[in-house]
């Protein structure tokens, strides 16, 4: 028996079976920076419309998780993406370096109460080092980028960069100095911005506390509530939840418009607003009759007195009294409430804050009866305060409750509302006009807050429900705290009047003399700076502030200090794109479009987009208690980081991206099929000369010219998906593109015509000609998402791959594939979508024969469709090309409206070569193993092939 394997067109391919990219990876990632691909691209993309995505800084501080991973690797997808379409896409890392976290691992390797000046030199040399673990680790995972002048917010420039931005907002109005209540962590004991803030659940005590009506007001009371006089006393009853802050507190809020009535108790007469107050008897454990009612405008003014202190407080009016708990009349301490300090303002109440930096009463508090107040910290001061009021006789009713409370976010501790001195910007001040311009009679600037709200309005979201949550947040945020009592970040350089506390009437000039000190020493120039060298003789009327700016603003500043500064000639601004996790509505989403409108009247983004957090398979957060934590550097160096990236681009980044070591076979398996399709299309066209065998389109078969249609029509739709950042889309493009259309259809039908015809015929030519533009498509597809293997493909169709080498070429420096057009590609498209409907109909009909045991493969079987009109027409165009498409070895079409579909085995031979079972196999006597058409095929012209 003749070996006809031999004669078969059996191509193979370096491209291994096996990725074994854990092992591999790195020698890309090595290769890609000894040969500079980085520069390379940006030498090859020059002279393209410009697309900047503008780095979030992680913060230098321990090595990288999960979710970095995540953010770094959709950020690559997006500037890879943008490359192949045809863009200028550079990418600069960047590092967040200052704060409160490194300054905090200082404190714990090298201990407190250190100089400052030391401190300041530890954390600088330690956030370089975390710096270079964590630029190591985004580089293994394939993200390319300028890693070797990334910008940090600890560069000297930057800096400096970053003083003159916080002096052009003073200038323009937007920055001032306040008392008011500020987060105030105790650890840190220092003020916290809105976005270091977390809530957690905590208990606490909450308690019915009852103020006095003032006996010179008790007529006034009588009268608001239609009686001629009070028969004994009357309390106005507040219920707070910080006991603590009552030695603060300067009045009773009481909402203008609710109804309050008073209720005789054998504890007196009670005020309590009437949709809360049958609970509040229940609670206090009271029965009562209601003498009267009133609105809350008429008790306004009403003197209390205080339950503890000889001072009396009066009754305000204030719409920030609600009904969701409590007793509808609300504890009002200026100091230790935003609502508080508002409505203070507009009734003249003193911020009175006897609470310290360190969260204890300051000398000089009143004392109870009970005990000092004075040096006891807020938390021990709690059941001191309950004990007063028991005593006295004021405390209605103590109980424990658990209710979410604002939590330092770095020490996961309960922090407290303080007022303090500190710099604000001020979300409803104005923009001062710049000198010399002409302004309308009458017109104002708008308030930073309008400006913010417009550039939302303006900025374009992925996904859309950003713009709901950021719009939000403006509307509602208050004065942004921008000043810290730390000794690791930018200092605000600002020289105050010992007496007045203004600063220095030459500010503006002064910002510019440290700003320059800080160019060429850093932020430990301002620190040695001795006050005599930039104000002279006036040196003696000034103090030098010791404060730093909020860490927030360190990178919200970038735009200002990197797009337009240390990096403007690569970059641009506004950058095109802010991508960052969806907590950064309130961080840097936030604190670079305050500095933007403070600055230009506009963000200095385009658009925003934003991801979700990582959660294993049960839905829970990832957390080194709970032992689920996956990290990125141990898939890397298992699976590789391909599989990362496809995890990555395969998920809804919109809502939370679910992990776990299930999942990630099931992702390693989808990789295997996208890897062996790819080979096949490798090893099929590894004899294919494309300068020498590529057909015309018009010479192509029909069926290859649908997997053009197909493949055209697979492109647009992927290009349309990276450009509106939908990953997951692509992919799923790519893997449907992979198992049913090529898999299941197209290279199915094909491998007979690849492996039977004459290795240079026209049939076996055309189908290497769609197979080619297929894999340059695909892989310039996959490259954003599998950079890695894209690359292997790629450097093996430049000859040099398989031998281990690096060709100076990459994937990185193509665009997207220009595909022909094949004629009438509508009709196309719609012939063959409705001839695979039709042969899906048949497959299910051949499987239920092999199910059977009546045949084992379908080349086994004949196939006679009975059918009319359209479907006729189309089956019967294919002439005898129809068995092909059907992968059976004989087939026949009636022209019957029975819609019969009739599939029975053969018994003829079968072919020793192209294994078809057929009358003519044997026919020929030299062959007698061959059926005549591989006899043709082998020693002839060969068979003629017009549709598959």
């Amino acid at each position: 028996m003749a070996d006809y394997k031999k004669t078969l067109n059996l191509t193979d391919t370096p491209f291994p079976m096996r990725g074994d990219l854990a092992k591999r990876e790195p020698r890309w990632v090595a290769a890609w920076q000894e040969t500079g691909l980085y520069e390379r691209i940006r030498a090859a993309s020059a002279g393209r419309p410009r697309f900047v995505l503008h780095d979030g800084p992680p913060y230098a501080n321990g090595d990288i998780h999960i979710g970095h991973a995540v953010n770094k690797i959709l950020k690559d997808i997006i500037v890879r993406s943008r490359t192949l379409a045809g863009f200028d896409a550079p990418y600069v890392p960047g590092w967040d370096c200052h704060g409160l976290p490194i300054e905090h691992q200082i404190e714990k390797l090298h201990g407190k109460h250190l100089p400052a000046d030391r401190v300041r030199e530890l954390c600088r040399a330690f956030a370089g080092e975390q710096i270079e673990r964590q630029k190591k680790d985004f580089i293994r995972l394939g993200v390319l980028g300028d890693w070797e002048q990334p910008y940090l917010t600890m560069n000297f420039q930057t800096e400096a960069d970053e003083i003159r931005t916080l002096g052009k907002m003073l200038a323009k109005g937007y920055l001032y100095q306040g008392l008011k209540p500020v987060n105030w962590c105790l650890d840190c004991r220092s003020a916290l911005a809105e976005a270091e803030v977390e809530y957690e659940d905590k208990t606490s005590s909450a308690i019915d506390v009852a103020f006095e009506v003032h006996a010179n007001h008790a007529d006034k009371v009588a009268r608001a509530f239609g009686l001629t006089h009070l028969r004994g006393p009357a309390f106005a009853v507040i219920w707070t939840t910080t006991p603590w802050t009552l030695p603060a507190n300067e009045a009773v809020s009481a909402h203008p418009d609710f109804d309050y009535e008073l209720i005789d108790t054998e504890k007196g007469a009670l005020i309590l607003v009437r949709e809360l107050a049958d609970a509040c008897l229940q609670r206090y454990a009271l029965t009562g009759s209601v003498l009267g009612s009133a609105k809350g405008a008429a008790l306004e003014h009403v003197l209390l007195k205080h339950p503890f202190q000889t001072r009396d407080v009066a009754i305000i009016c204030g719409r920030h009294v609600t009904l969701e708990a409590g007793t509808g009349l609300v504890h009002t301490a200026p100091a230790h409430g935003t609502d508080d300090y508002l409505i203070g303002k507009v009734y003249g109440l003193p911020v009175n804050n006897p609470v310290g930096d360190d969260g204890s009463f300051v000398a000089g508090t009143p004392a109870l009866t009970v005990g000092e107040l004075a040096g006891k910290s807020v938390w021990a001061a709690n059941p001191l305060v309950l004990q007063e009021l028991e005593a006295n006789g004021h405390l209605l009713k103590a109980e424990k409750i658990q209710h979410s409370y604002p939590h330092c976010w770095r020490h996961k501790t309960p922090i407290i509302l303080r007022a303090t001195t500190q710099w604000f910007v001020g979300m409803e001040h104005r923009a001062n006009s710049p000198a010399g311009t002409p302004t309308d009679a009458g017109e104002e600037q708008p308030t930073l807050r309008w400006c913010a709200e417009r550039a939302v309005d303006e900025t374009q979201f992925f996904p859309t429900w950003g713009r709901a949550r950021l719009e939000a947040m403006i509307r509602t945020r208050p004065d942004w705290c921008v000043s810290r009592q730390r000794n690791w970040g930018v200092p605000l350089p600002f020289f105050l009047h010992r007496e007045t506390g203004a600063p220095h009437p030459r500010t503006a000039e002064l910002i510019e003399a440290v700003a320059q000190r800080v160019e060429k020493s850093g932020i430990e120039a301002w620190f040695a700076l001795p006050p005599s060298e930039l104000l002279g003789p006036e040196a003696d009327e000034y103090r030098k502030m010791s404060d730093t700016l909020d860490v927030w603003f360190d990178s919200g500043a970038t735009h200002a200090s990197v797009l337009r500064g240390s990096h403007q000639a690569e970059l641009a601004y506004p950058a095109d794109l802010y991508l960052e996790g969806s907590d950064q509505h309130r961080g840097w989403f936030q604190s670079s479009l305050l500095i933007g409108c403070a600055m230009d009247g506009r963000a200095p983004y385009k658009a925003l987009l934003t991801h979700g957090f990582v959660v294993d398979g049960k839905g829970l957060k990832m957390s080194k208690s709970r032992g689920n934590v996956i990290a990125p550097q141990k898939i890397a160096d298992t699976l590789g980081a391909d599989i990362l990236r496809l995890w990555v681009a395969a998920t809804d980044y919109s809502g939370e991206l679910t992990i776990s070591d299930e999942i990630l076979k099931r992702v390693v398996e989808a990789y295997r099929r996208i890897r062996n399709t790819l080979r096949f299309l490798l090893a099929n066209t590894a004899d294919f000369d494309v300068t020498r065998d590529l057909l015309p389109v018009e010479q192509w078969l029909e069926i290859d010219r649908y997997a053009l249609a197909m493949t055209r029509q697979m492109q647009a739709q992927c290009e349309a998906d990276y450009e509106r950042f939908e990953f997951h889309r692509v992919v799923q493009s790519l893997q449907t593109f992979c198992s049913e259309d090529l898999g299941g259809f197209y290279l199915d039908i094909l491998k007979d015509r690849l492996y039977t015809t004459a290795a240079g015929s026209a049939a076996r030519r055309s189908a290497q000609s769609a197979l080619w533009h297929i894999l340059q498509s695909f892989i310039k597809l996959m490259a954003p998402i599998l950079c890695f293997t894209a690359e292997e493909i790629w450097q093996l169709q430049s000859g040099v791959g398989g031998a281990g080498k690096v060709s100076d070429d990459s994937i990185m420096l193509q665009t997207w594939q220009p595909l022909p057009a094949p004629a009438s590609e509508p009709e196309l498209l719609d012939k063959w979508r409705k001839i695979r409907g039709y042969r899906a109909e048949v497959m299910r009909a051949l499987e239920d024969l092999r199910i059977e045991g009546r045949i084992g493969s379908s080349l086994q079987a004949a196939v006679r469709v009975h059918c009319h009109g359209e479907k006729h027409e189309l089956l019967t165009s294919l002439g005898d090309d129809l068995r092909f498409v059907l992968i059976c070895s004989q087939t026949e079409v009636i022209d019957d409206e029975s819609e019969k579909l009739l599939c029975t085995p053969l018994a003829y031979a079968k072919c020793e070569r192209c294994w078809h079972v057929r009358e003519d196999v044997g026919a020929h006597p030299d062959h007698p193993g061959l059926c005549d058409r591989c006899v043709s095929n082998l020693y002839a012209e060969g068979e003629a092939r017009a549709f598959a």
